[in-house]
C-alpha cells in the first residue's frame, strides 16, 4: 500500500530508507515541542495547552504535506513569527493573544488565496533577491535578541540601552554552555543537536535547583484553553492590518524559500519533470488555518527537513513518519513543562546564528540594493519588531531605486508592499 502510493521505488527510495529520514528530520526540528510553548506562554497563554496545540499542528500539518503533496518535508509552528506574535503582537502592541490567532487565522486565508489565485508567484516573483535574504537575517537578530534577554545575558542599563548581564549567575551560564554543546555537536553532524542541548541543559538546571522535575510521560493536557480561541473579529481591528500583511510576507517567503529549496536538493523540482510545488504550497497554507485554530502561531514548512532528504527522504512517507512522531511526542508534556528558558536560549540563539548566513546573498557591491537590506536586518531587533524592519526596508527600497533613476527596477509588487507600510505608518502616526 505504502509502495503504490508513495511511489517509492519510482523515486530511488524504500521504506526502510524513509522512516530513517522522518525520525532524522524530527529529531533534528523537535526542539520546537519545547521552545513554542515557552515563547507563546508569555503572552498569558496556557503553556501545557500551547504544547497540545504545536505537537498537533505539526502533525497535522506534516501529515498534509504526506498526503497532499507527498513530499519529504516536515511542517511546524515557524521560528521567528511565534517571536513576533507574542513579543510584538502582544507585547508591546497590547492586543490579546485571542486577537493575534485571529489575525494568524486571516493570514492564512490570504495565504491561501494567493497561493489558489497564483498571486502567491507573482509576489515572490516581484521581491528583490536581497530582501529576501535581509528577511531572514533580520528574524534571526530579532530570535537572538530575545533570547539574549530572556537568558540574562542581555539585560537594560539606563545609560547605554543595553549591556552585559551578571555572567557569574547560573542561568546566564547555562545558555551560554547549551549554546557550545548544540554548536558542538551540530558541527560534528549529531542528528537532534538542538534537542539534545535542550534536554542536557534542562537536566542541568533541575541538578542545580534552577528548574523542578515535573515527570517525563503522562497522558496529554487538555488543549481547551486555545483551542478555536481565536478572536477572528477582534483581529479586524485597524491596527492589525499591518500585522496581518507581516504574517502574510513572512510565511510567502519563508515557507516557499524552504520548500523550493529542500525540494531542489531531493531532486523533486527538475526541468521537463512534472512536479507538485502547487500541492506542497496549497498544504503550506491550510495548515497555518489549522494551526490557529487549534491555538498556536503561523505553522510552516522547516528547513531542517533537509537532513531528512540528505539521509535519503525522496517522498511523503518521510513527512508521514515525522507527524506520527508529532503526535507520540504529546505524552512528553511534564518534560516539556520541566524546560527552563536557559534551555530554550540557546536553541534560539543557535538558530539566529544559522539564519544570519543569509547576509552572503546581499548584493553588497550595490547600495540600493545593500542599504534597505541592511535596515531591514538591522531595524528588526532594534525596534523589537518584524513589521518594523520590513516596513523600513521596503520603503527605503522604492525611495532609492527611485532617487537614483531606477525607478522601473522597482516591481510592482514591491511597490504595492512598500505603499501598504506608508499607509500603515500615517495611520497610527508613528
Amino acid at each position: 500500500m505504502l509502495e503504490a502510493y508513495f511511489k517509492l521505488k519510482e523515486e530511488g527510495s524504500s521504506v526502510r530508507t524513509e522512516v530513517i529520514a522522518g525520525v532524522t528530520t524530527f529529531l533534528t526540528m523537535s526542539y520546537i515541542i519545547f521552545v513554542n510553548p515557552e515563547i507563546l506562554s508569555t503572552t498569558g497563554m496556557d503553556r501545557n495547552a500551547v504544547f497540545v496545540a504545536t505537537c498537533l499542528a505539526a502533525a497535522l500539518g506534516s501529515l498534509i504535506m504526506a498526503l497532499v503533496a507527498r513530499w519529504p518535508i516536515g511542517m511546524a509552528p515557524g521560528m521567528g513569527l511565534n517571536a513576533f506574535f507574542a513579543f510584538t503582537v502582544v507585547g508591546a502592541m497590547g492586543f490579546t493573544w485571542q486577537q493575534a490567532l485571529g489575525a494568524v487565522f486571516i493570514s492564512g486565508m490570504i495565504f491561501l488565496l494567493l497561493t489558489v489565485t497564483g498571486v502567491r508567484s507573482w509576489l515572490i516573483a516581484g521581491i528583490p533577491h536581497s530582501m529576501r535574504s535581509a528577511i531572514a537575517a533580520g528574524i534571526g537578530l530579532f530570535l537572538a535578541i530575545i533570547a539574549l534577554k530572556s537568558s540574562e545575558i542581555v539585560v537594560d542599563n539606563p545609560a547605554t540601552l543595553v549591556g552585559l548581564g551578571d555572567m557569574t549567575k547560573i542561568g546566564p551560564l547555562l545558555a551560554i554552555a547549551g549554546f557550545f554543546i548544540i554548536a558542538a555537536l551540530d558541527s560534528l553532524k549529531v542528528r537532534g543537536a538542538i534537542l539534545i542541548g535542550i534536554l542536557v541543559i534542562t537536566v542541568l538546571s533541575m541538578a542545580l535547583g534552577v528548574s523542578q522535575f515535573g515527570g517525563i510521560v503522562s497522558m496529554p493536557p487538555s488543549i481547551a484553553p486555545t483551542f478555536l480561541q481565536l478572536d477572528i473579529v477582534g483581529a479586524m481591528h485597524s491596527g492589525l492590518v499591518h500585522v496581518i500583511l507581516v504574517f502574510v510576507l513572512v510565511e510567502v517567503f519563508d515557507a516557499t524559500g524552504t520548500l523550493i529549496g529542500v525540494a531542489k536538493r531531493a531532486k523533486l523540482i527538475e526541468e521537463g519533470r512534472p512536479n507538485r510545488l502547487g500541492r506542497a504550497l496549497l498544504a503550506d497554507s491550510t495548515a497555518i488555518v489549522a494551526g490557529s485554530l487549534l491555538g498556536t502561531s503561523s505553522t510552516t514548512a522547516y528547513v531542517e527537513s533537509a537532513s531528512g532528504v540528505q539521509a535519503g527522504g525522496r517522498t511523503g512517507l518521510t513527512a508521514l513518519v515525522i507527524a506520527v512522531l508529532f503526535l507520540a511526542a504529546l505524552f512528553f508534556s511534564p518534560l516539556a513543562g520541566s524546560v527552563p528558558v536557559y534551555a530554550t536560549a540557546p536553541a534560539l540563539l543557535y538558530v539566529a546564528c544559522l539564519m544570519m548566513r543569509e547576509l552572503v546573498e546581499v548584493e553588497w557591491a550595490e547600495i540600493t540594493e545593500a542599504a534597505p537590506a541592511a535596515l531591514t536586518a538591522l531595524m528588526m531587533p532594534f525596534t523589537y519588531s518584524i513589521a518594523n524592519g520590513l516596513a523600513f526596508g521596503f520603503i527605503s527600497y522604492a525611495v532609492l531605486k527611485t532617487l537614483t533613476g531606477r525607478a522601473s527596477d522597482v516591481h510592482p509588487a514591491t511597490w504595492l508592499v512598500a505603499a501598504l507600510f506608508v499607509i500603515r505608518f500615517a495611520m497610527v502616526g508613528e
